[in-house]
């Protein structure tokens, strides 16, 4: 796959920070030394984690060096690892492990997570957003429109139950707070809505596909989306983006 880019992705900064921030608000850990923030990008979400543990050692991980590299000239005081999320080993036990819209993009959510479990220090945090819009029209429209051009499925498989996630964790020895939250982000304009996705959900989609077809994707999805997604009387779009939001607590004893 083609390496992100930070900037299309801090175009919408300010949409993709929010989330992050609620989640961090719901970590109750005073004090906390060793971090992790899994699929730290350009390291927005990580910033949050150092501005509330200034004194902790941070370690952002990430697979994108384009990403990595963004991170690393914003946060010199953190620490930046090229790595997949399921294979990271820390190398002590984590009082937070931190993950921002990162592991919906990895599979096996049945096995990774009793493995990030693992990784916590007694009364460790594992805190995780998830985007939990794979049934909405701006990620079911991609799937139809890659279905008409005869192009091969691209998409990421929807997210296991809430119930899933809660026996998993909670099978772990963790105190598990789940909850969903639903976004209405007001947007100028339905080719705004392609800007945003561009950077996440079309990347799949478009990376293989050379101009003309890329432009026929394009076309098509932006006629789906007009369609879906009627203008407000004030002339904006509002894209609804369902999050999924997991803080699991892990027992004092190991």
């Amino acid at each position: 796959m083609a390496d992100w880019n930070p900037s299309l992705y801090l175009q919408f900064a300010s949409e993709r920070t929010r989330p992050a921030a609620e989640l961090l608000a719901r970590i109750a850990k005073p004090t906390a030394k060793h971090i992790a923030d899994l699929g730290c990008g350009p390291g927005n979400s990580t910033e949050l984690l150092h501005d509330v543990w200034p004194d902790a050692i941070i370690t952002g991980v990430d697979n994108s060096p384009a990403m990595l590299e963004k991170a690393q000239q914003a946060l010199p005081d953190c620490q930046f690892v090229n790595a997949n999320i399921s294979e990271w080993q820390p190398e002590q036990p984590l009082d937070v492990l931190y993950a921002n819209a990162s592991l919906q993009w990895v599979a096996d959510h049945q096995i990774l997570f009793p493995h990030l479990a693992s990784l916590l220090a007694a009364d460790g945090v594992l805190a995780v957003q998830m985007p939990d819009n794979w049934q909405e029209p701006s990620h079911a429209s991609m799937r139809q429109v890659a279905h008409e051009l005869g192009h091969p499925p691209r998409a990421r498989t929807p997210l296991p139950s809430v119930q899933i996630y809660y026996d998993l964790l909670t099978q772990c020895g963790c105190d598990v707070d789940i909850w969903r939250t639903t976004y209405f982000h007001p947007l100028a304009s339905h080719q705004a809505i392609i800007e945003w996705l561009s950077a996440t959900g079309l990347r799949p989609y478009l990376q293989d596909l050379d101009s003309i077809n890329q432009q026929a994707f394009l076309r098509r999805y932006l006629q789906l989306l007009e369609e879906h997604y009627p203008r407000q009387k004030n002339g904006q779009v509002l894209l609804a983006f369902p999050r999924l939001f997991i803080v699991a607590r892990r027992a004092n004893q190991r």
